[in-house]
């Protein structure tokens, strides 16, 4: 009879253990959940706000984030410059994928956006500016200690003058190692030859919405 009720008990322990642990998975599978509303929110906001800012109305998919991660280059010593970073769907992947949150520095130039991400991403170094004032904008410590520059900046929409002005502060603080840029064109986003530079596509997505690519694009010899 004894041995009856303990085995009895030991079955309802064992449902108890099982849904209580099923109980944490939601918790977490709804904390999850919420931070993807929030930032899917945030980011729409900032495209209602001004979508020439923006290169799509929904923020980058975890195949384009990944590949984005493989194309980085980076010594021990160096940073990772992320400019235009939005809600920090690509940081987070970069962190994720073993960049020191120390070595990882993102530019965005929409206060509340720059707020959420220092609030998001400890430990890294979130400066609010303009990109085009990169030479003064970064602490010292940065400036030619840069060993990929990732701009999310949508450069397709602008004039050639103003690109010229991002490509100018981004070889200033990174001198002979050209950028890596993620877009959603079908060709090279920029007129390369008339910037001086040379295009690579270093991958492409079908899997983003809209599908994208990542460039690189090195000073010419």
């Amino acid at each position: 009879m004894h041995a009856a009720l303990l085995q009895e008990r030991n079955k309802s322990d064992s449902i108890m253990t099982v849904k209580a642990g099923t109980q944490t998975s939601f918790d977490e599978a709804n904390a999850t959940a919420s931070d993807s509303t929030s930032n899917a929110w945030l980011f729409f906001k900032r495209w209602l706000a001004n979508p020439l800012e923006m290169g799509s109305i929904v923020p980058s998919s975890p195949a384009l984030c990944r590949r984005v991660l493989r194309a980085v280059r980076r010594a021990p010593d160096e940073f990772v410059l992320e400019l235009g970073a939005g809600t920090g769907v690509i940081s987070r992947a970069l962190l994720e994928g073993g960049i020191p949150p120390e070595k990882l520095a993102v530019v965005e130039i929409v206060p509340s956006m720059a707020a959420w991400l220092g609030e998001t991403l400890p430990g890294t170094n979130v400066i609010e500016g303009d990109a085009r004032d990169l030479p003064s904008l970064l602490p010292p410590g940065l400036a030619g200690r840069v060993g990929t520059v990732i701009c999310g900046i949508p450069l397709v929409l602008l004039p050639l003058a103003e690109q010229r002005r991002f490509i100018t502060a981004m070889q200033a603080v990174a001198p002979g190692r050209g950028f890596l840029h993620y877009s959603y064109c079908v060709t090279s986003p920029l007129p390369a030859a008339k910037h001086g530079l040379t295009a690579k596509r270093e991958a492409w997505t079908p899997l983003n919405f809209p599908p994208a690519s990542v460039w690189r694009y090195t000073p010419q010899a």
